[in-house]
């Protein structure tokens, strides 16, 4: 018997089965593995890292992707998409300082700053009804769906400000950019929170197990009584109230708010980190946590990138092919 033809022996087999599994296994922790990577170049190679600044910028700028990957992560368990979520953050970016500069909000300073920051995120809830209705009841593809906001939602933001730059000085609401508690900023909190609320939900509660149910079998879902159309709507109001939590906190950040920039490619972030973070496009998986290491994944790439003199066009490039390696990878955990 030639050496082609021979079997393959026990020995052999063993191997080839222990590589699979360390390939899986691998694939599982792939995310945790890039970042301990990325970390360790960039303490080795970019200058200041490791300094307390450096830190604190990461968090700030990581703070509204990983608020909005968690939405898109519900979005996405459902078997749909959101591409909305920069237009709704500019809408809710661009509301806020037409609140509390408003004659009201200066006659009555708490009242108005509370309703600067409520009433964005309730128009951003409305923005999500409108999503989840056209997907749900309408049938509406999710793309097609969440496209028509993608151009419309900043629109009504361009038509709301002029088109103008809004600028302004008000330190209770910049707090929720620049504040800072025990020394770390205070949306590093805020997505720790909402990370905490949202992984209970969808691990502890029935709208939890619903939304995973459509996700991993729609049809099935309907015939087990599941509210198909109610769990798809709860989880794009979800996703649009989170996108315009993200928009205060980057208007708070830069003390303006420029509708034509707010959100810009946020799309693009969330979607690239619910993905790396585990998030199956099919639908069925949840990941919560794992939408957050995508986020700081994907923040650590574009900031050791231009850390390192790399134009930004280029980490536009590497968060596509960070996608494309994450859908490789579950792909090939499927097999």
């Amino acid at each position: 018997m030639s050496a082609e033809n021979k079997p393959m022996s026990s020995t052999q087999g063993d191997g080839l089965r222990r590589l699979s599994f360390d390939w899986k296994r691998i694939s599982k922790n792939g995310g945790a593995l890039a970042l301990l990577v990325i970390l360790a170049f960039n303490i080795l190679v970019t200058p200041n890292f490791l300094h307390p600044q450096t830190l604190f910028v990461n968090i700030s700028q990581v703070a509204t992707i990983a608020i909005v990957a968690v939405g898109m992560t519900l979005v996405i368990a459902t078997g749909g998409i959101d591409l909305s979520v920069g237009a709704v953050m500019a809408l809710a970016g661009a509301l806020a300082p037409l609140i509390f500069t408003s004659p009201f909000a200066q006659a009555n300073p708490e009242l108005g700053l509370a309703l600067a920051i409520v009433v964005p995120v309730l128009v951003a809830l409305v923005c999500g009804v409108f999503n989840g209705f056209m997907v749900s009841y309408l049938n509406v593809q999710p793309i097609v769906a969440t496209l028509i906001f993608f151009i419309s939602g900043r629109g009504i933001a361009l038509v709301l400000t002029n088109g103008n730059l809004q600028t302004f000085t008000h330190p209770g609401f910049s707090y929720l950019g620049t504040g800072k508690v025990l020394g770390f900023p205070f949306q590093g909190y805020l997505v720790v929170v909402i990370a905490i609320i949202v992984w209970w939900l969808v691990n502890h509660s029935v709208f939890g197990r619903q939304l995973l149910a459509v996700g991993g079998n729609e049809k099935a879902a309907k015939l087990s009584g599941v509210p198909v159309k109610r769990v798809k709507i709860g989880a794009y109001v979800i996703c649009a109230g989170l996108s315009g939590i993200a928009g205060l906190i980057v208007v708070a950040i830069n003390s303006a708010s420029d509708a034509a920039r707010i959100g810009n490619l946020m799309e693009l972030d969330a979607i690239a980190a619910a993905v790396v973070g585990g998030t199956l496009l099919q639908g069925g998986k949840a990941p919560i946590f794992g939408a957050i290491l995508g986020a700081v994944i994907i923040q650590l790439v574009k900031y050791t990138l231009l850390a390192n003199g790399v134009a930004d066009e280029v980490a536009l490039i590497a968060k596509a092919g960070i996608i494309i390696m994450a859908v490789y990878v579950q792909q090939a955990r499927k097999e």
